[in-house]
């Protein structure tokens, strides 16, 4: 059976709660959102989508 270990490394189990993101093709940069103040809380500059954030349509 699968275990999530080492303990204490940090490491999140599932996905992260209230965000979401999205892609904005002009600037190449994924945007996470707070989905209960609507607010843009932070931009990855790096092309990538940030992980376990689910992905708005």
């Amino acid at each position: 059976m699968a275990k999530n270990r080492p303990y204490g490394d940090n490491a999140r189990v599932g996905m992260v709660k209230n965000r979401s993101q999205s892609y904005n093709p002009h600037t190449n940069v994924w945007t996470k959102r707070d989905t209960e103040t609507g607010r843009f809380i932070d931009g990855k500059k790096d092309g990538t989508p940030f992980k376990g954030v689910r992905k708005e349509k």
